[in-house]
């Protein structure tokens, strides 16, 4: 005759079975759930689906006790099925421009922690790389909070064959960097990016220092490092100063307290992911008394709000523009096809340049 233990072993050996099996199938549904990301240049970490499981299947437990500790359990599953992820990631390469340290640089690595970062000289080089294939995706600065849009990125948004598959904001603190033996005193002169200058300006006014202009903030430590100039100062973040075995002579020095840039993430295809809720179209207008202002109210009328509207000159036509959008909702609805086919009729061109989960702070 079995007691409680024999029958209470032999439950645990017939759901441990179960489970071994159900472990395997939903393992193989998170390489799909791998490969529609990498397809699509989604990071693996989705913090708002993870919490909507979270949510939905806690709810299936009705005893209370239990269900703190199945919520334990699926958070351990969903971590293991991310660390899988991840390791399949190991060949996803991301483009971005500048050099190790650079915000670029930081920002991929933050999106996408477990791929290889491919540095590139410029914005159309790691775009390019993309193109080309070299690389998988590729994070692009597209606007900043102090300096404005970046005018590079919008435009080979606007004239190439990528799609925005993310925005992320990256709260930028720019610090005084130095030799390990150096103190504030001993710097007479800053380098950096001519925008780290700018948001720095009243610090170094105060200071007194030189300027000197580089290609991004991570080069600029770079000089320093090479120079062995003890009076040379460097304006550039903490990992830069981690990468370059530089000091923090002072931190958050910038002018602005609020300094903040966003990142997208670029891939040949346009995702269609749920939790995509905004969208970005780009397009020009006929040249035509008022065609602007239809084209705003046919996405008004359509229930869109418009969150972001800003004019780029097209290259090729001087004294002509193109128009950037960002607008809360996607366009695969019903009223998103009809207002793309209205806008048709007073755009030139028109472009769906991709869509995005708005607020993914990665600072």
């Amino acid at each position: 005759m079995k007691n409680k233990l024999d029958e209470a072993r032999e439950i645990i050996n017939e759901v441990d079975t179960q489970m071994a099996e159900l472990f395997v199938k939903r393992m193989r549904a998170a390489e799909m759930v791998y490969e529609h990301k990498k397809e699509y240049g989604l990071p693996i970490l989705d913090s708002n689906r993870e919490n909507a499981v979270i949510e939905k299947n806690s709810a299936l437990i009705e005893d209370d006790v239990l269900k703190e500790y199945y919520i334990d359990f699926i958070k351990n599953m969903m971590a293991t099925s991310r660390a899988y992820q991840y390791r399949m990631q190991n060949g996803l390469k991301v483009a971005y421009s500048g050099v190790p340290g650079a915000f670029a640089h930081i920002a991929a690595g933050r999106i996408f922690p477990e791929a290889g970062r491919v540095p590139h000289r410029d914005f159309k080089a790691a775009y390019n790389a993309v193109v080309h294939g070299d690389c998988d995706v590729a994070v692009l600065p597209i606007e900043n909070s102090y300096a404005g849009e970046v005018g590079q990125t919008i435009d080979l948004i606007f004239s190439g064959e990528l799609y925005i598959n993310g925005i992320y904001e990256l709260e930028i603190h720019q610090n005084l960097l130095g030799l390990p033996d150096a103190t504030v005193k001993d710097i007479t002169r800053v380098t950096s990016h001519p925008q780290a200058l700018s948001q720095c300006h009243d610090y170094i006014q105060l200071r007194g220092f030189d300027t000197e202009e580089a290609n991004n903030t991570a080069t600029a430590a770079k000089a320093v490092v090479q120079m062995k100039d003890i009076s040379l100062g460097a304006i550039a973040s903490l990992e830069t100063a981690e990468i370059y075995g530089l000091k923090v002579l002072e931190a958050n020095i910038n002018k602005s307290g609020e300094n903040t840039t966003r990142f997208a993430v670029l891939s040949k295809v346009c995702a269609n992911n749920p939790s995509h809720t905004n969208s970005v179209l780009m397009f020009t207008v006929k040249n035509e008394a008022g065609s602007l202002a239809k084209a705003i109210s046919i996405i008004g009328k359509y229930g869109y709000n418009m969150t972001a509207l800003r004019s780029r000159p097209l290259k090729k036509h001087s004294w002509q523009y193109y128009f950037y959008i960002e607008i809360d909702g996607t366009t695969n609805t019903e009223e998103g096809r009809d207002m793309l086919e209205e806008l048709g009729h007073v755009c030139d061109k028109l472009k769906v340049a991709g869509s995005y989960a708005p607020g993914m702070d990665i600072s």
